[in-house]
């Protein structure tokens, strides 16, 4: 019995008490019942999607003759409204529901019929002269529409927001290549002293791993431009238009400015989400080239005494709550543990894509929330990352002089001239008695300090060169 707080609605199980405020219906009703499990809910980025693709068919709809003017109007209206954001409230269901995700997409049809019908001056539920299902989803299926809404939703995260926020991190690297490209310092592999390098090349590696990340998206968002729409509920299109994909994919493309063509096989994209696997992967990719940088970053701030302290990173905030004046690589921080958040949605939305049984995959909500949150997580660490470290990142020029000094791999730039086991042993001879390499050198008399000084230049080992002055060994 409903009171004032409360209206009736129906669907075909029966009567559901829904407030009075909400402009959800029964089905929405019964999966906030049915499904309250953990607080994830679908963001207002893939909800603003999802109403794209309903008027991209209340258009369709009324192009192909199908859908009166007067209702096709009042959809889009509502849709117009949702897209702006001011229904977000209204879509309140667990991402943990039907594995095709029918409850959100009867979220999103029942909002825009209520909605639809209180523009035409009649009450929420009346289901008249809109009605959710017969208007709203007419032409469609949950299992077209749900992956073709995965796939918008996706590609507008991306353009909107990874793609300009990669850039710029990409263009800052880039900068600060260009800033240290002249500063000397001791290259490290197997975490050991090697042969010296820049403090520039070694931010060119990091920018050129993120371009690499960045072209290795854009290829893979080639599979997203397919929509399945048109498949309605096994992939052959029963209860559609014949022209209904093609006209659909050129709306939905109108209104997203996003290009879209039909699937080439609708039947793949409602029993698999290969594409969207991909694109995953190739953010697990992005993932583990900003590990690397980051943890490259945070051992070169290491210290500010006891470490390597090659380089300093802004001071942005106190870092212990007992030591006074620590401060810690809290941005390093946050942007290596998201990028662990995003290999784990890998490794889920990769067995989550594996589940794709005769016609239809079943795990769609999850695999679209893992993406999305991907995608913003890494959009909201990168810009973090660059602006409150990456731009204040400055090199200890003294530090790294002293290191290069210090550093018994200069002798790789005597092994032409001595020969690998005489270089070999001055190493050896520098570091047991703890003296420099040219002291070794001298000592073993295997040159006069002049010569040393001649031939061990760092800022003539930085790259591929033609022996010089090459003496018998």
């Amino acid at each position: 019995m409903s009171d004032d707080s409360t209206r009736t609605e129906v669907d075909t199980i029966g009567p559901v008490e829904v407030a009075a405020t909400a402009l959800w219906g029964a089905q929405s009703q019964r999966s906030l019942e049915n499904f309250a499990i953990g607080t994830d809910t679908f963001t207002a980025p893939f909800i603003c999607s999802f109403a794209q693709v309903k008027k991209a068919a209340a258009q369709t709809n009324q192009a192909l003759g199908l859908l009166s003017s007067d209702n096709g109007k009042l959809i889009e209206r509502a849709c117009d409204e949702i897209i702006t954001g001011k229904h977000n409230d209204q879509f309140p269901l667990s991402v943990w529901q039907t594995g095709s995700g029918t409850q959100t997409h009867m979220n999103v049809n029942e909002v825009i019929a209520n909605r639809s019908n209180e523009l035409a001056g009649k009450d929420r539920g009346a289901k008249s002269p809109v009605h959710p299902n017969d208007h709203v989803n007419m032409s469609q299926s949950t299992n077209d529409v749900f992956p073709t809404v995965m796939h918008v939703a996706t590609r507008h995260l991306l353009h909107s927001r990874l793609y300009p926020v990669l850039e710029s991190l990409i263009g800052e690297l880039d900068f600060k290549a260009e800033t240290f490209s002249e500063v000397i310092k001791t290259g490290r592999t197997h975490m050991m002293d090697a042969t010296p390098v820049t403090l520039g090349q070694e931010f060119s590696s990091y920018a050129r791993q993120l371009r690499f990340a960045l072209d290795q998206i854009l290829h893979g968002e080639l599979g997203l431009r397919e929509l399945a729409i048109g498949g309605t509920a096994v992939g052959t299109g029963l209860n559609s238009h014949p022209d209904w994909p093609a006209a659909m994919t050129q709306a939905i493309s109108r209104l997203t400015q996003l290009e879209f063509v039909p699937a080439e096989n609708r039947f793949s994209e409602l029993a698999a989400h290969d594409a969207l696997l991909n694109t995953h992967g190739q953010l697990n990719g992005l993932a583990a080239a900003l590990f690397k940088m980051a943890n490259d970053i945070r051992l070169m701030n290491s210290g500010p005494r006891c470490g390597l302290s090659e380089i300093h990173l802004p001071a942005n905030e106190p870092g212990s709550s007992i030591m006074p004046g620590k401060v810690n690589p809290t941005q390093v921080e946050a942007l290596t543990m998201v990028c662990l958040r995003v290999m784990g949605n890998n490794t889920t939305v990769s067995m989550a894509g594996s589940q794709g049984h005769f016609q239809l995959n079943v795990y769609k909500p999850l695999i679209i929330h893992c993406v999305m949150e991907s995608i913003t997580l890494l959009t909201d660490a990168m810009d973090s990352f660059n602006q409150r470290c990456l731009t204040g990142l400055t090199a200890n020029e003294e530090q790294l002089r002293h290191f290069v000094s210090r550093s018994l791999m200069l002798v790789t730039a005597l092994s032409p001239i001595i020969g690998y086991d005489k270089a070999a042993q001055a190493a050896k001879y520098a570091q047991e008695h703890d003296i420099t390499l040219k002291e070794a050198i001298v000592t073993l008399k295997f040159m006069s300090a002049e010569d040393y000084d001649r031939e061990v230049r760092p800022e003539a080992m930085l790259g591929p060169s033609t022996p010089g002055s090459v003496r018998t060994r």
